[in-house]
C-alpha cells in the first residue's frame, strides 16, 4: 500500500535529521537505524489493521460460530471463518477480526475455529462470508488477509468454562477488538500469574486460582493492557470487563 511508502519515508527522513543534528553539534553519529514497525493503517469502514498483509485461499464450510476456540453458535452473526494450524498459531488468534479481500468484495469476519488441514495463509468461512468475496460455485479461490482492529460495543468478557472451579480454573476472553497476547491473575502477594493458554481458547490455572472473586490484567499484540478487579468466578458464566481495548 502507499501509505506503508510515505510512513517508511517519513521514518527515515526523521533518522537522517537526527544524524545531521548529531553531526553538526559534534556528539558520535553511530546510531542505530529504528527497528521495523507495523504500523497501523485505517481502512475501509473505520478499522484499523495490524500487522502483515497475507497472501492465500479461501474456501467455504458450514460455520455456525463454533469450532476450536469454543465459542457459542453465533446464527445472528455468521460472519465468521476457520483460520489454517499455522496462523491459528495455538489459539493466538481466536477472537480476532480479519478482513479478506478477494475478486468481488471485501468482509471481516471473527475467528471461530482451527482448520488443521489447511496450509498457512488459508483462510476456511462461512458460505455467507465467502459469498461476499467471490463466487460460491468456485470453493477455492485466491485471497489477502490482514488483522483488523474494529469498534465494538461494550467491553470484553470474561467467561469460565463449565467444569472450571477453584481448583481447576479456565476462563476466556470474549468481545475483544484486538487479538489477545496474555491473561495474568494476582496472586495473594500482590504479584501477577501468568496462565497458559490451551489450544482450546481457554487460560487455564491446573491447580486452581482459589474461589475468587479476582483480579486479571488482560494483554493485547498492541501492548495494551485491561486491569480488571472483583471478577467474580461463575462456573460457565460470563462477567463484563470495565473496559474495551482502544484501537491501534
Amino acid at each position: 500500500m502507499k501509505t506503508n511508502s510515505y510512513v517508511k519515508a517519513g521514518l527515515t527522513a526523521v533518522f537522517l535529521s537526527l544524524v545531521c543534528v548529531c553531526a553538526a553539534i559534534g556528539l558520535p553519529t553511530a546510531v542505530a537505524a529504528p527497528p521495523p514497525l507495523y504500523l497501523p493503517l485505517v481502512v475501509g469502514g473505520g478499522d484499523f489493521t495490524i500487522g502483515p498483509i497475507h497472501e492465500g485461499i479461501a474456501t467455504y464450510y458450514n460455520a455456525t460460530g463454533e469450532g476450536n476456540c469454543l465459542f457459542p453458535a453465533s446464527p445472528e452473526n455468521l460472519m465468521v471463518a476457520a483460520m489454517n494450524e499455522v496462523d491459528y498459531n495455538n489459539a493466538a488468534l481466536c477472537g480476532a477480526y480479519v478482513r479478506v479481500d478477494g475478486r468481488h468484495g471485501s468482509v471481516v469476519v471473527r475467528i471461530v475455529d482451527r482448520c488443521p488441514e489447511c496450509q498457512p495463509g488459508h483462510v476456511d468461512m462461512s458460505p455467507q462470508a465467502f459469498a461476499l468475496i467471490d463466487d460460491i460455485p468456485l470453493g477455492r479461490v485466491p485471497i489477502t488477509w490482514q488483522i483488523v482492529s474494529p469498534p465494538l460495543a461494550g467491553p470484553i468478557v470474561y467467561h469460565f468454562k463449565d467444569g472450571s472451579n477453584q481448583w481447576w480454573t479456565a476462563v476466556q476472553i470474549r468481545n475483544h477488538r484486538n487479538p489477545i497476547a496474555k491473561v495474568e491473575y494476582r496472586l495473594p502477594n500482590g504479584s501477577f500469574q501468568q496462565l497458559p493458554r490451551e489450544m482450546w481458547n481457554y487460560f487455564v490455572a491446573t491447580g486452581g486460582m482459589g474461589p475468587g472473586p479476582y483480579t486479571f490484567r488482560v494483554t493485547d499484540v498492541l501492548g495494551n493492557v485491561l486491569v480488571d478487579h472483583n471478577i467474580p468466578h461463575i462456573e460457565n458464566g460470563s462477567i463484563p470487563g470495565s473496559a474495551q481495548f482502544p484501537s491501534p
